[in-house]
């Protein structure tokens, strides 16, 4: 029984001894806060968009043949009027000489005509004295003269004739110019999905090429019927024109995630909602001096957005409960939550509108675990630092 005692004692001894060489905890926690700070933000709308060359031309044969040559290839640059394909040209050429010789026939046709009405003038010409002296009567003159009105008549069929065979050659001839096929303007060349041999022609659907003119590049784009009417609301000026003239440069973000070195112009602004996407259309236009852009590429375009002396703090300042952004603002070394009310989110910063005053103290990174009331330790830091610390996860 003794012996339990003792145990007992030295037990409740070593407790009071565990006790008191245990260290008294601080309940107040070290936390990062910056100070409100106001800025000048510019962000950015992005609006997926499609890339085309300024003008784009199919490319189509004007009379049926078959490709003989393909002098171009896909990508190359051509200038107006450069030959592009020859189509074969064996019974245009036969026809071209037969056109030809019909020239020739017709001339000799005028040659046996034109002397048909010299010789019947000249018969005219000689009785019409005989008539006067009443050596013949006048019915041989009247027969002379019908007899040159006929060779005259001749003559002008002839000549008629002539016309017809040289309108038949200039046909055959243009024909024949139409077999070479020639770039309808200067540009950039497409698919070539037609190769030699294969027989082509005017009502083909399928075009043996198409040229784009990239010196000059438009990118569209589109805004639901909201986002048009905010930015419309957004964009000074009293009528469209107006607001479309005063508008800022736009970027390119292309589709690796750069920004296109030039900067565009929103040109113009669809007059109508399509029906079946309820979307507007916009226009931009680009310069392409390095013809790095071709016809059909894709990408974003960066609408920007500017706010002057905005008040920032960094997205992780912030939370949200039903709804609700709240921050921590930091009063006396304790936490306490405010509504704040978010105009926008740019670059990790959140723009507010209201709920904390520039110079006021929030804390600035994990909040998870705290709770209004809490106390803590402010361990200032600056905010740029912070924000750009936060890299983005992909």
């Amino acid at each position: 029984m003794n012996n339990k005692l003792v145990i007992l004692s030295i037990a409740g001894l070593s407790l009071v001894a565990c006790k008191k060489e245990a260290p008294k905890q601080d309940g107040a926690k070290p936390y990062p806060v910056v100070n409100v700070e106001s800025k000048n933000i510019v962000g950015y709308q992005t609006f997926p968009a499609t890339i085309e060359g300024r003008v784009n031309n199919d490319v189509r044969a004007k009379i049926q043949g078959y490709i003989t040559q393909v002098l171009v290839d896909e990508g190359q640059y051509v200038t107006k009027g450069q030959p592009l394909f020859r189509l074969e040209t064996n019974i245009l050429t036969e026809n071209a000489a037969a056109s030809k010789a019909g020239i020739g026939a017709a001339e000799s046709n005028i040659a046996a005509a034109q002397a048909a009405v010299n010789a019947a003038n000249v018969e005219v010409n000689k009785l019409k004295p005989l008539v006067q002296k009443n050596i013949i009567s006048n019915v041989q003159l009247e027969t002379a003269q019908a007899n040159l009105a006929q060779a005259q008549a001749q003559l002008q069929q002839a000549r008629a004739g002539k016309s017809q065979a040289v309108a038949n050659y200039k046909g055959v001839a243009a024909n024949i110019d139409y077999s070479v096929i020639r770039a309808p303007i200067s540009g950039v060349i497409g698919k070539l999905p037609l190769k030699v041999g294969s027989l082509v022609g005017p009502t083909d659907q399928t075009a043996l090429t198409t040229i784009s003119d990239t010196s000059q590049l438009f990118a569209y784009f589109s805004m639901n019927e909201k986002e048009y009417f905010d930015f419309l609301e957004k964009s000074p000026g009293a009528t469209l024109p107006e607001k479309i003239k005063n508008l800022p440069l736009v970027e390119l973000q292309l589709a690796n995630g750069s920004i296109y070195s030039e900067k565009g112009k929103i040109e113009a602004i669809t007059g109508q909602i399509d029906n079946t996407t309820g979307t507007i259309q916009f226009r931009v236009g680009f310069t392409n001096p390095q013809k790095l852009l071709s016809n059909g590429n894709s990408g974003s375009i960066r609408l920007p957005k500017t706010y002057e002396n905005v008040l920032v703090v960094p997205e992780s300042a912030t939370y949200e409960q039903q709804g609700i952004v709240y921050v921590y603002k930091v009063e006396k070394d304790t936490a306490k939550n405010v509504v704040v009310t978010v105009i926008d989110r740019i670059d990790n910063l959140a723009l507010l509108k209201s709920g904390v005053n520039k110079g006021e103290m929030i804390v600035a990174a994990g909040i998870g675990g705290l709770k209004p009331g809490t106390a803590v330790k402010p361990k200032k830091i600056k905010m740029d630092s912070l924000v750009q610390s936060i890299k983005p996860k992909f």
